[in-house]
């Protein structure tokens, strides 16, 4: 009955207090990680808007990329997200476009042209630099012809379309692939 090798069981110890330096380890590891997570929430990008990358900018032009896959209706949110930047603050700087009027001191937005495409290649500034000095014809109608979106702000009007530039006015052939969205005139002060 009684057990000859009866086992001790030793008392219960007591758990160390952590080390002043181990808390604070502790509390800069998980305050990075709130930090970093908190950082992307605020700067987490616009999800009402297609994604889209500046790829050239020269002068008042700017030759925008968004993805391939990117439907005429997702450009058409973008379009109208710019139509709304130009007539609300004309500060196309929290859409990563340089000032297109940099030296005009009533507005760095003055006057701007957005042209959007889905091949990256339009979009470099060799080929921006080629449209806007027309001095290649190939390059121009090329250009023209790839376009799948134009946003354009002036002094007086803005206008938006879908698809590629056409010569001429809009008809019914041409409304299957290209179809203007709106020109309007600005009302005064906007």
């Amino acid at each position: 009955m009684n057990d000859p090798n009866p086992q001790v069981i030793p008392p219960p110890r007591k758990k160390k207090p952590l080390d002043t330096v181990v808390k604070l380890a502790l509390a800069v590891f998980f305050g990075s990680f709130g930090l970093i997570w908190g950082g992307m929430y605020l700067s987490r990008p616009d999800r009402s808007i297609p994604p889209y990358s500046v790829g050239s900018q020269e002068g008042t032009a700017v030759a925008v990329h968004v993805p391939a896959w990117t439907s005429d209706t997702e450009i058409e949110t973008l379009i109208q997200r710019l139509r709304k930047v130009g007539r609300e603050t004309r500060n196309f700087g929290p859409m990563k476009i340089r000032p297109t009027t940099p030296d005009d001191p009533t507005s760095r937005y003055r006057r701007i042209t957005v042209y959007i495409f889905t091949h990256d290649a339009w979009a470099e500034a060799p080929i921006l630099h080629g449209y806007l000095s027309g001095e290649d014809r190939e390059i121009r109608d090329g250009f023209r012809r790839a376009m799948r979106g134009y946003y354009q702000l002036t002094d007086s009007e803005d206008e938006g379309r879908i698809g590629p530039l056409v010569d001429g006015p809009d008809t019914a052939a041409t409304a299957a692939y290209s179809r203007q969205l709106f020109k309007e005139p600005l009302r005064p002060g906007s």
